[in-house]
């Protein structure tokens, strides 16, 4: 059986093919380009996903060397994400899916993330850390089902990251930047919130930037002490759920791990406990459609063609 995965829930538009083996035959994107200084505005990206689908659907097959007569299904990331952005994916897959007469199967984002992962690192069952823009999570299958054992109880970690590149004019995506800038840094005191299995970083971010336009820290100093203790604050909800369920697994997924410190200080700690630590390759790190063609072809909603914008995977 084939799926052609669509994806559609932030900056990228992104068609990716791939069998029941898990073969994957193509992972084309399009990716909106913020302005300057500028994160996502929800309707030019949901324009931008417009006037992409059919170019990058196409560049898909071709890709893989397939006829839209091949594809048995077609899966679409039904949520969450941004409800514009969502709805051009759907839109999209709608029409594809009545004109070739080829079933629809919703996807939940997050848990493509973790499914691709499993996919591609040989997992069996781990804690997953899945951290991205909006969704900084802590997930693991606990009686066959996913189920959130802690997450962030503001902004994701890709959110708070770029929200402190924005404040200190180092534009968007930050994430990469501060990496590249913390590696001159030192240690300063910011602070570090976990709250039992959850975590807050608006306050950690809120701190940063005073340090850093208002008290004269050094920029590679500030960047290098908000990773340590963001990244610190990960490690210590994941190690906790990896105790509590005592799984020997940790995957790291999401955009944000593609970031070697983050990869790192996880792998360390697995270190320490005897477990193993598996990272997401990093070309499957962020968004695309490769992890929802597949995670289709696992199982996900037929028939309910709405999108879910606040879909929780423990709601899977």
């Amino acid at each position: 059986m084939i799926s052609i995965g669509i994806e559609s829930t932030a900056h990228t538009f992104g068609v990716g093919i791939v069998d029941d083996k898990g073969k994957i035959y193509s992972d084309v994107r399009a990716v909106y380009k913020a302005p300057e200084g500028w994160g996502l505005k929800p309707a030019e990206v949901a324009e931008h996903h417009r006037k992409a689908c059919e170019n990058t659907f196409g560049k898909a097959l071709l890709e893989a060397g397939l006829k839209i007569t091949d594809i048995d299904i077609i899966s679409f990331s039904q949520g969450p994400g941004l409800p514009p952005c969502l709805s051009a994916g759907l839109e999209f897959a709608k029409q594809v899916s009545r004109v070739s007469k080829i079933p629809l199967v919703g996807v939940n984002h997050c848990i493509a993330h973790i499914e691709i992962g499993n996919l591609l690192c040989g997992c069996k069952g781990p804690v997953a850390v899945f951290t991205s823009g909006a969704n900084t999570q802590i997930i693991s299958k606990v009686e066959g089902r996913h189920s959130v054992l802690g997450e962030t109880q503001d902004i994701g970690l890709g959110n708070a990251l770029d929200k402190f590149g924005r404040a200190v004019g180092i534009g968007f995506p930050a994430g990469p930047k501060i990496e590249e800038i913390a590696k001159g840094g030192s240690y300063i005191p910011l602070p570090y919130t976990v709250k039992g299995m959850d975590l807050a970083f608006a306050g950690l971010v809120t701190e940063a930037e005073r340090q850093a336009k208002h008290k004269g820290k050094k920029l590679e100093d500030v960047c290098y002490s908000l990773q340590e203790i963001a990244f610190a604050m990960v490690a210590e909800v994941a190690e906790r759920a990896m105790a509590h369920l005592d799984k020997e697994e940790l995957l790291l997924t999401g955009g944000v791990a593609a970031n070697s410190r983050l990869q790192e200080m996880l792998s360390i700690m697995c270190s320490e406990r005897g477990a193993k630590f598996f990272a997401c390759p990093k070309k499957y790190c962020g968004d695309n459609g490769a992890m929802i063609a597949w995670t289709g072809l696992l199982g996900g909603n037929r028939g309910e063609i709405e999108i879910k914008p606040r879909w929780r995977v423990d709601e899977f």
